[in-house]
C-alpha cells in the first residue's frame, strides 16, 4: 500500500512539474517581422514593434526577404551592440545573424532568450538601409511568466 501511496505522489509531482513547464515553451509566439510587408526597406518596424507587442521571452522573430537578384535589393539582420550603434547604424561591432540568403523560404528565424534590448538592423549597402531605409527596431522581451498578467 505504501509503494502505491509513493508512486502516486511522484505521480502527481511529475504532472504538476509539466504543467508548469510545458505551458512555458507553448505560450511562446511566433512573429513575421512586419508581418505582410516582410523585411523590407521604408517599412516602419518602430510601428510595428509598438502594434505587435509586447514581446516576451521565447518568442520568435521571423525576418522574411527575398534573396538578391536583379530586381530585388539584398537584406541581412544584425544585431547592434548598444543603443549608440543603432542610432548611427554604426555596423563596426554589430553581429551577423542573418545573411542575404537566410530570408528566403520561411525566413530566418530569431528567439528572444533573454530579457535584454535587442538592436536589429540591416546592414546592406553599408547600413544605408538601416540609416535611410528605416529598417531596425528594438525589442526588449519582458519575462515570459508575465504573460498572463
Amino acid at each position: 500500500m505504501e509503494a502505491r501511496s509513493s508512486a502516486a505522489l511522484v505521480a502527481v509531482a511529475v504532472v504538476a512539474l509539466l504543467v508548469v513547464l510545458v505551458p512555458e515553451t507553448s505560450r511562446a509566439e511566433r512573429f513575421i517581422v512586419g508581418d505582410a510587408a516582410r523585411w523590407t526597406w521604408g517599412y516602419n518596424y518602430t510601428d510595428w514593434v509598438i502594434r505587435k507587442g509586447p514581446f516576451f521571452q521565447n518568442d520568435t522573430l521571423v525576418f522574411m526577404y527575398d534573396p538578391p537578384n536583379a530586381t530585388v535589393h539584398a537584406h541581412s539582420v544584425y544585431l547592434m551592440r548598444n543603443a549608440a550603434d543603432y542610432q548611427s547604424c554604426n555596423l563596426k561591432a554589430a553581429k551577423l545573424v542573418a545573411n542575404v540568403m537566410q530570408g528566403a523560404g520561411t525566413g530566418f528565424e530569431f528567439v528572444l532568450k533573454k530579457r535584454k534590448q535587442h538592436y536589429f538592423v540591416c546592414g546592406e549597402r553599408g547600413g544605408i538601409h538601416c540609416t535611410m531605409g528605416n529598417m531596425k527596431f528594438v525589442v526588449k522581451p519582458k519575462s515570459s511568466a508575465c504573460r498572463d498578467d
